[in-house]
């Protein structure tokens, strides 16, 4: 069996979800389970959250959407990614946003005339400038006639920075998005649900939270950047097993391209993880990773199979002990926050890195 696995803790994961639904009262939770969940498992994580009172799910692509349907998740789901095939999102009742003209021209056009109205919503661009119509575009549409084989279920935004620091782009979008929903009013349009809080704003703007709420990072038990008053539990803890003990004198190379060289006799411990599990690459010589609850350097280059790490220092290590690639051992922690920073990038993507071939399990109490 693979000894490297990643251990899904869903008490956690409920946990960090009554800490949003405490946080945003009425408003309806959206519970953001693309890219595999954030590399949690979107299947098990989408039926916890489900069960917990997430009332709706988002992911990314159709194809997130027709995997959680084809396992039987019945819960709306909203697609985000811009790119649909329509009458199959309309056989399996998935929700598409449309994010332009042509994207609701193309749905308008190929949406089933016969059946009842495709269910979508409106991607409004407040100030990301990525997706979405700006909100002047959307009322010259909104107003000229909606095509009748679409149904305008919600109208969303994305905020480009409500984890920065500086407050102010955020309030700037968020008066915009405040600005468009009250033209709509004015106009004498019926507003549908609208939502733009993401993780981040549901911890700092409590004027984000409108109808829905969209939380992602935070259910998994991470902020992007330190919340003290953020209540959050991290939900997954990843972990190997040693599987060779090798000594070498002061001046040997270790791995690829004699990028370490020891500078004593050394006792390294070889893991059976890589790159092609998604221990990036970019740890080389630069990550850790937890053996008796001490922390262990990675020398030399990180594999696409397996990773060295030094133990001269530790007590005696031996063949299958454990490893924490990113989780707790004993009183020392690694997160997902140090491997992001160990190799200059953010926590979101050490967790979806993870990859396929890592088993997933799942923990109650």
């Amino acid at each position: 069996m693979n000894p490297t696995v990643v251990e899904i803790h869903l008490p956690s994961l409920r946990h960090n979800l009554q800490e949003v639904t405490r946080r945003v009262g009425t408003a309806t939770v959206l519970a953001v389970v693309k890219a595999n969940a954030y590399g949690h498992g979107a299947v098990p994580v989408a039926q916890a959250l489900l069960a917990a009172g997430a009332r709706q799910l988002g992911v990314a692509t159709m194809e997130e959407g027709l995997a959680l349907r084809d396992a039987g998740v019945t819960a709306p789901i909203l697609v985000m990614g811009g790119v649909y095939d329509i009458p199959a999102m309309q056989r399996s009742a998935l929700t598409p946003v449309l994010p332009s003209h042509d994207a609701i021209a193309t749905a308008a056009r190929l949406a089933n005339p016969s059946t009842a109205p495709l269910r979508v919503h409106l991607k409004i661009d407040t100030g990301m400038s990525r997706l979405g119509l700006a909100p002047a575009e959307a009322l010259v549409v909104l107003a000229s006639g909606w095509p009748p084989t679409l149904c305008l279920e919600g109208v969303m935004s994305h905020l480009a920075s409500a984890d920065e620091p500086d407050a102010g782009p955020t309030e700037q979008q968020l008066a915009r998005f405040r600005a468009f929903l009250n033209a709509m009013q004015t106009a004498g349009l019926i507003v549908p649900t609208a939502h733009i809080a993401n993780s981040a704003a549901i911890l700092r703007f409590s004027s984000s939270h409108h109808d829905l709420v969209r939380p992602g990072l935070m259910l998994y038990g991470y902020t992007s950047r330190p919340t003290p008053s953020a209540d959050l539990r991290p939900v997954l803890t990843w972990k190997t097993r040693v599987i060779q003990i090798k000594r070498v004198e002061q001046g040997r190379a270790v791995s690829y391209d004699r990028t370490f060289i020891a500078s004593r006799p050394s006792i390294l411990a070889v893991l059976p993880v890589g790159y092609a599990d998604g221990y990036s690459r970019a740890l080389s010589n630069k990550g850790h990773v937890l053996i008796g609850g001490r922390p262990a350097p990675v020398v030399g280059r990180v594999c696409m199979d397996l990773t060295v790490v030094d133990v001269t220092d530790h007590p005696v290590v031996r063949p299958g002990d454990e490893a924490a690639l990113l989780g707790r051992q004993g009183s020392a922690a690694i997160t997902a926050h140090d491997l992001a920073a160990w190799q200059d990038t953010i926590s979101y993507e050490v967790l979806c890195r993870i990859g396929p071939r890592v088993t997933r399990i799942y923990q109650e109490e």
